[in-house]
């Protein structure tokens, strides 16, 4: 079974010939009102979902609700045959718009199980010309996808790997509603690291020996055990929130740094302030 892990946020970008079954698979993994489908646009412009004569103002159409969903925070699905890079590209660059990420899952189905599947569909009569430029467009697709902007590429080649398919929806990095309160906010600490501590301490912050036998010798550079290693241990009452600007002209400027280094404070958040901006300090968070 493959995992398709997406963010909650995203605006995912269906690629298949016709009856590769993407709005199947559509119908199955999203909620009707997130799935923009050409041809749904199609009907509403003309009333005919296969007037190909109106493929244009049907293309406005669905873009223009994307962008109306994504203006929302809404995660938004795009139902056509998305074949050709030029199709791709306005779509990837609506997801930049609304800072959202772009996520291609590609239904690579062999080209007779498409021609099979639509010769049942009275729909879907046109030329066996069609399908076969069709995926040869897909085919070569395929590995520029990541180039042309998308984060995540899925690429699903038989009809089991498609039945099988899970859609997982993940947060994103920066949405923390899961998180509760109390909350410790602690900023401008500006290098002074004894003082950091002692806060800590009254908070109810438990200071554990580094396991590595490293720690900070106030200067900045780490020695063997003692100075200010060790690892804070966020109490059950509250979560550490750092705000910015931990190191600066403080006397113990070095051990702040390594405050953000090795202290690995469970559930804690933190950002960077003007002066490790200015410090080019850019230590990510654990």
């Amino acid at each position: 079974m493959a995992d398709l892990k997406i963010p909650e946020l995203a605006l995912v970008v269906l690629v298949g010939p016709s009856g590769s079954g993407k709005s199947t698979f559509a119908r199955k993994h999203f909620k009707p009102t997130e799935i923009l489908s050409s041809d749904w646009c199609r009907g509403l412009v003309s009333d005919t979902e296969n007037d190909l004569d109106v493929t244009n103002d049907a293309f406005e159409v669905l873009h223009f609700i994307a962008r109306k969903r994504l203006g929302l925070g809404k995660l938004t699905v795009v139902d056509a045959t998305n074949v050709q890079p030029e199709a791709r590209k306005p779509l990837v660059a609506l997801a930049r718009e609304f800072h959202c990420l772009p996520v291609a899952i590609v239904l690579a189905l062999p080209e007779r199980v498409c021609h099979d599947r639509n010769a049942g569909r009275a729909d879907r009569q046109f030329g066996a010309h069609v399908v076969r430029q069709q995926t040869q467009q897909m085919r070569r697709s395929i590995r520029r996808l990541k180039d042309e902007g998308f984060r995540h590429v899925f690429v699903l080649e038989t009809a089991d790997e498609v039945d099988a398919a899970r859609v997982e929806r993940q947060p994103l990095w920066n949405d923390r509603r899961q998180d509760h309160g109390p909350f410790d906010v602690i900023g401008d600490v500006h290098g002074c690291f004894d003082e950091l501590r002692t806060l800590l301490d009254r908070l109810g912050y438990v200071v554990e020996p580094a396991t590595d036998g490293a720690a900070d010798d106030g200067a900045g550079s780490d020695v063997g055990d003692g100075g200010g290693g060790g690892r804070p241990v966020v109490p059950a009452t509250g979560q550490c929130q750092a705000a910015g600007d931990e190191t600066d002209a403080g006397v113990r400027t070095g051990g702040a740094t390594v405050v953000r280094r090795r202290w690995r404070i469970t559930k804690a958040r933190r950002r960077d302030g003007g002066h490790e901006g200015l410090k080019g300090v850019r230590l990510a968070e654990d």
